[in-house]
């Protein structure tokens, strides 16, 4: 990865960060409370995101990265790891 390409991604995971807050300390408390943000900013926020997110995939596909997602920690894991000392064995019947 060049370094102008990491500055690009460091450039574009801060802002992710920055419009993240800005929605958490500008989210109302409770349901009924109206948001201050006006429903355009809050399509512009979506937008916004929506473009960082498509740019980040394009410089990791540049990079040849793998593709990140997010996951659970409850998530069941995709392979199974399975003790070398069980492989072969087979169980007998009067076991």
């Amino acid at each position: 990865m060049s370094d102008e390409s990491r500055k690009e991604r460091e450039i574009l995971m801060v802002m992710r960060k920055v419009l993240a807050q800005i929605v958490k300390d500008t989210t109302p408390e409770f349901k009924t409370m109206k948001h201050p943000l006006s429903p355009d900013t809050i399509e512009d926020i979506k937008q916004c995101f929506s473009l960082i997110a498509a740019r980040e995939r394009e410089l990791a596909d540049a990079a040849g990265a793998a593709q990140e997602r997010p996951y659970y920690a409850d998530e069941p894991a995709a392979a199974e790891v399975v003790p070398l000392h069980k492989v072969g064995k087979v169980k007998k019947d009067d076991e």
